[in-house]
């Protein structure tokens, strides 16, 4: 058997900047947002099944999620005014992003396929994947609030209108999300009871 590229590759989500054509104060790659988009997508799916009481597997979640980007590795990150300026562009991004995800899949030793294959593609009409593009905008509403804290003015649009998208979710856990844990994103240090 050869070696695999895939994980060294996957490594390299590190280097893929985010927010392209906005001015940052602090600069953010698809690895650093996988993470975080990861850790919200648990959450969510944790509130879905502990608050609301519904099914949710929320491990098959959290990795789904922390590998929803990987596809960046060939693409990029298309900013998204571009990315949905048209109906045509989108559905031709998405055909790019699945070609990449079924490069990287085939980078994969045979018998590993399977299991990252039911990862990395995306069933656009399930729960877990309305919970991983909850947890997605999550993050981008949550880097809005961090640069709109160091004095950045840059991202105040995009904050209000993913503020806008979040609210028309009807997904009551992004609700309960933001109820209870969004305020703490807008204080400093010393005002989240750390000690």
């Amino acid at each position: 058997m050869s070696d695999s590229s895939f994980f060294a590759l996957i490594s390299r989500m590190r280097y893929i900047g985010r927010w392209g054509l906005m001015r940052n104060s602090l600069p953010e790659n698809v690895q650093e947002h996988s993470h975080m988009v990861a850790v919200i997508a648990h959450a969510l799916g944790v509130i879905r099944r502990d608050v609301f009481g519904q099914p949710c597997d929320v491990d098959a979640l959290a990795t789904a999620a922390l590998y929803h980007d990987a596809s960046e590795i060939f693409t990029g990150d298309l900013p998204t005014p571009i990315k949905y300026h048209d109906g045509g562009i989108t559905e031709a991004y998405q055909a790019v992003e699945q070609l990449a995800v079924k490069k990287l899949i085939a980078m994969l030793p045979e018998e590993l396929r399977g299991a990252y294959a039911d990862v990395l593609t995306e069933d656009r009409a399930s729960e877990q994947y309305a919970l991983i593009k909850a947890a997605d905008k999550m993050s981008a509403y949550i880097k809005c609030i961090e640069e709109h804290k160091t004095g950045n003015n840059e991202f105040c649009v995009a904050e209000q209108q993913i503020r806008a998208i979040l609210d028309a979710f009807d997904l009551p856990e992004v609700q309960y999300f933001i109820e209870h844990f969004i305020p703490a994103f807008e204080r400093p240090l010393d005002k989240l009871d750390t000690m």
